[in-house]
């Protein structure tokens, strides 16, 4: 008896052991495909060109007829058009020191804006900045405008927005006369001064390392300087230097091309556009009725030489 339940169990336990060892391990669950990652966002636009604006979408309105909702209908509801300008660029923007009016061929550029907005009679309210002051300030929408020759580049582009190109500058050199500087080659051990936030002094600093740049606030504190004796040149647009050569007779602006390009724009915030396309239009109308060429003829032919409005590149996207 004994013997058969023993057989018994020892039958069971093999039959229990079978059992376990037969029952299917349970397979986990194949897991769902991942969704596809979200593309990463897209950086700014590659910039090839500095000088591509944005295309007129029509003939220039007149100031009857500014699209309801565009950012020149409000500043016509507003009534001013707020411009950031220099007055210490002799020929550009500078104060008249007989009238105490700020005029140049940049303060046209100003005010044809203005008369476009609000008709025949008008001028700009022109707030006078540094060149420092000229992203900052359109960045936070304290001027509408700036037309204070400022170079349009692919770094700028990336912070404020730019009409067509109005005019071609390109970078000099104004020296002593006698003082034995000749081009870049000549500046090693020489102090160049050029004003704080301007290309001019990126420029010097890249196009002559052995210089000693020295920043000043305007081109007027470098014509300060030199005129102390403390720099030795002075660098910038041939526009600006023009003016400058003109208050000191023993300065000399050297002949030859320019070592950069500097074309210049009208500055306009990043997030307005449709004013881009605006002045745009405005442009293409000055060239076709001889108002740019007047303006040039009056401030920058008599010492530049003869010059053309530079033709707009366009195909810029919002």
């Amino acid at each position: 008896m004994i013997r058969r339940v023993a057989a018994v169990l020892a039958l069971t336990s093999v039959l229990a052991v079978s059992a376990c060892a037969t029952t299917p391990t349970a397979v986990p669950p194949r897991p769902e495909s991942a969704a596809p990652s979200a593309p990463p966002p897209a950086g700014p636009p590659t910039c090839n060109n500095a000088t591509q604006s944005y295309a007129p979408t029509g003939a220039l309105p007149g100031p009857n007829a500014l699209p309801a909702g565009s950012t020149m209908a409000a500043i016509k509801e507003r009534g001013r058009l707020v411009v950031g300008v220099s007055a210490d660029s002799y020929l550009l923007g500078s104060r008249n020191p007989s009238s105490g009016v700020i005029e140049g061929f940049d303060i046209d550029m100003a005010d044809q804006v203005a008369k476009a907005i609000f008709g025949p009679d008008a001028k700009a309210q022109l707030r006078v900045i540094t060149a420092a002051d000229r992203l900052p300030l359109l960045q936070k929408h304290e001027v509408d405008l700036v037309v204070r020759n400022m170079t349009m580049t692919c770094d700028r582009w990336q912070q404020i927005g730019f009409s067509a190109e109005y005019y071609r500058s390109g970078q000099k050199l104004m020296v002593r006369r006698g003082s034995g500087i000749t081009d870049l080659n000549s500046l090693a051990g020489h102090r160049v001064c050029a004003p704080n936030a301007t290309s001019s002094l990126t420029q010097i600093q890249q196009l002559a390392p052995e210089a000693i740049a020295v920043p000043s606030d305007s081109h007027t504190g470098c014509l300060v300087l030199f005129r102390e004796g403390r720099v030795d040149a002075v660098t910038g647009d041939d526009t600006v230097l023009a003016g400058l050569a003109a208050q000191d007779p023993y300065a000399v602006v050297l002949a030859g091309d320019p070592f950069t390009q500097e074309p210049y724009g009208i500055g306009v915030p990043a997030d307005q556009p449709d004013m881009a396309r605006f002045i745009n239009a405005l442009l293409e109308q000055m060239r076709a009725d001889g108002r740019w060429q007047a303006s040039y003829d009056r401030w920058l032919r008599p010492t530049l030489g003869d010059g053309r409005q530079p033709e707009p590149v366009y195909g810029r996207n919002a």
